[in-house]
């Protein structure tokens, strides 16, 4: 990284919390605190002011959406707080609420992504960077539940192609080199792909998050 963030550590499990601290702190990356519940880590965060936070979804008491409660918390105590969370499952009301306010910095992976460690580290480097990365098994499942959606059905297939690299978190010319296509052919696919999705220019929210959450709301309302 150019820039090695401060990072603090929130997860139940011990093993995986100790094996992430070792992971990153390997790597040189400065792990300032460790918390295994929400308020531990929220404390930390207080405390410590970290660049970047690593939070499971799933905590104690109730090991249901504390850890996604606490990411939502923090952010909103520390605005340029980027956030990775880690989940076990695929929880798409959870991303939801933590993408909602559309200003980047923040991740969601599956908890296997963290043993392709290059991956994992590239995951990290992008979200402390202000980007966005979302689990590419996350955007394929997506794509499978909100096919009925009458927005979505507008996309061509290389549309929806060009918007799940996006959703990975890829750039454009990254989304080229993927697809083997022009920077300039993906330009273009992803100005249609806001159209089609009534994304205007003039929106004071990152459009490229914007366009996923479409498909994360979708699949929430449907599941209700």
């Amino acid at each position: 990284m150019d820039r090695d963030p401060r990072i603090v550590i929130a997860e139940d499990d011990p093993l995986l919390r100790e094996g992430l601290a070792s992971l990153l702190r390997a790597e040189s990356i400065q792990v300032v605190a460790t918390a295994g519940t929400p308020e531990g880590a929220l404390e930390a965060i207080d405390e410590y002011r970290p660049d970047t936070a690593i939070f499971d979804v799933r905590m104690p008491p109730t090991h249901t959406d504390e850890g996604i409660r606490a990411a939502v918390e923090a952010r909103r105590r520390h605005p340029g707080l980027a956030v990775l969370v880690l989940s076990a499952h695929v929880e798409q009301s959870f991303a939801t609420e933590l993408l909602s306010d559309g200003v980047g910095r923040v991740g969601y992976l599956l908890k296997e992504r963290v043993g392709r460690v290059e991956e994992f580290l590239e995951a990290l480097e992008r979200v402390a960077s202000g980007g966005t990365v979302i689990d590419p098994e996350v955007v394929v499942q997506l794509f499978t539940r909100a096919h009925r959606d009458t927005r979505l059905e507008r996309l061509t297939p290389r549309e929806r192609e060009v918007l799940a690299l996006m959703a990975e978190g890829l750039g454009n010319s990254a989304i080229a080199e993927r697809l083997v296509i022009t920077e300039g052919a993906v330009h273009k696919h992803i100005r249609s792909v806001f159209a089609k999705l009534d994304l205007s220019p003039a929106d004071r929210v990152d459009r490229r998050v914007t366009a996923v959450l479409r498909y994360l709301e979708d699949t929430r309302s449907r599941s209700r």
